[in-house]
Parts: C-alpha cells; sequence; structure tokens
C-alpha cells in the first residue's frame, strides 16, 4: 500500500531523512517509534508530500505521488488521511462543521456531506455532540473528532502523528480501540508515528525503529493488545501502594 524508496529530506543543513526505504502493506497496522529528532514525524508527513523529498520515491495504492501534479496529487492524497497530536480542529466551528470540512472542499453534495458526517460521528460515538465547539470538549473527544473528520472522505490510508502524546492512559486506550475498529471495519492501512513503546506494542503488527534519520530495525510482532487501566480513587492508591498497574 505505501512504499518508500531511498526517500531523503534535508531542511537547511540538517538531514532529517537519508535514504529511507520501508515498505506498508495493505490493511495492516504499521508503527514507527523512536526518541525525538529520530525523523518520525517527517518520515509519515513524506508519506502524503506535506513534505516534499528532496530524492526518492513515495508510491501510495500504486501511485508515484513524487511524480503527480496539480489535479492528480489531490485527488491521489484523498484517500490518504491523517491525525495530529493537537488534533488541528477549527475553533469557531461545531463538531459537526469540523467533520464535514473535507466533503465542502471536495464539493460533495449537501445530502451525501449531512449523511457521512453524522456515520463519522457515530462511528467514533460523538453524534450527540454535533452541535458543540472544539473548547466545549475533553482532550479525547477532540482526538475523536479528528478521527471522524478523517474518516469522512473514506481513506485507504490513516496516518497518525503521536496521536495519544497528550492524553491520559484510558483515554489512549479508547482512542487505540477506535482506530482498531477502523482497521477492522473498513481495511484501511493504518501507521502510526509515536515515542509510547505501550501505544506501538499495543496495536502493531510491524514496527520500524527510527535513529538519526534512518531506518534502524524493522521487526514483526505480535500485537499485545489494549489495556484500559483502572482509574477510579481506589485504584490510584493500590498504584500508588504496590506499584504496576490495576487493569480494569
Amino acid at each position: 500500500m505505501i512504499k518508500i524508496q531511498n526517500v531523503s529530506k534535508r531542511f537547511g543543513d540538517y538531514e532529517a531523512i537519508k535514504s529511507v526505504s520501508l515498505s506498508v502493506n495493505h490493511g495492516e497496522i504499521y508503527g514507527v517509534i523512536g526518541a525525538s529528532g529520530a525523523g518520525k514525524s517527517t518520515l509519515l508527513r513524506l508519506m502524503n508530500l506535506l513534505e516534499s523529498p528532496d530524492h526518492g520515491e513515495v508510491i501510495v495504492n500504486d501511485d508515484s505521488l513524487t511524480r503527480l501534479k496539480g489535479r492528480r496529487i489531490r485527488e491521489a492524497r484523498q484517500s490518504i488521511a491523517m491525525i495530529f497530536q493537537q488534533y488541528n480542529l477549527l475553533g469557531n466551528k461545531t463538531v459537526y462543521d469540523n467533520v464535514g470540512v473535507p466533503l465542502e472542499l471536495s464539493k460533495v453534495p449537501r445530502q451525501e456531506r449531512e449523511d457521512r458526517v453524522m456515520e463519522s460521528l457515530q462511528f467514533v460515538g460523538l453524534d450527540h455532540f454535533k452541535d458543540q465547539y472544539p473548547a466545549q470538549l475533553s482532550g479525547g473527544q477532540k482526538q475523536r473528532v479528528a478521527i471522524a473528520r478523517a474518516l469522512v472522505n473514506q481513506p485507504k490510508v490513516l496516518l497518525c502523528d503521536e496521536p495519544t502524546s497528550s492524553l491520559d492512559p484510558n483515554t489512549t486506550a479508547e482512542i487505540l480501540t477506535v482506530l482498531k475498529r477502523i482497521n477492522e471495519n473498513f481495511g484501511v492501512t493504518i501507521v502510526i508515528v509515536s515515542h509510547e513503546m505501550e501505544v506501538i506494542k499495543s496495536i502493531c503488527e510491524r514496527v520500524t525503529v527510527m535513529a538519526n534519520g534512518e531506518v534502524y530495525e524493522t521487526v514483526e510482532i505480535e500485537p499485545a493488545g489494549i489495556q484500559k487501566i483502572d482509574r477510579s480513587a481506589q485504584g490510584f492508591v493500590e498504584r500508588l501502594t504496590h506499584g504496576g498497574d490495576h487493569h480494569a
């Protein structure tokens, strides 16, 4: 589904990505992990050409994005959605209108737009919040709105840049559960960039470890599963006094 071939990216004198090659299979959940400055997020942004590579080729769904221009690349990008650590929601628009933005830009007819927005909101469990504004939502709810917005264009690929870094462990588990359902229900290929080992180990099947802008190694793993933590007052007391996490 995604092929990166000998891709390099430089910012001034700094070489962020150094001749990286990797491939992501159709329908898998693929992880990219590494320390800060390893090149993880830059690599992810190269997958949909938010950053243009200086050298190499990016192929998504058999389209060579690096060779496309203008309208062709805009069309190819519609099949690639992305969510970010900071949600990137529009504060002056309701939840409903935020989710509908991609369809407005694509000039989707109003009735179809309404149906697809509500389907996406129902999928992430926020249909009852459609008239609220981002400032009225928790961090986890904001990320679910961002996921619903990513889903409305019915993407084939979902790129996730540190999607749970701002969230507590239980909310992280909720977001990862939504991502797993997207993968299972719609066959969407998912790439998750994170510095959190537990996030990567919970749902990824293959993981690339990045270091200094290069692929250090790619490993196959058995996903450990998503674990919710008991966050009752008694749960906090037990973890403080006995150590370890009590999972619900």
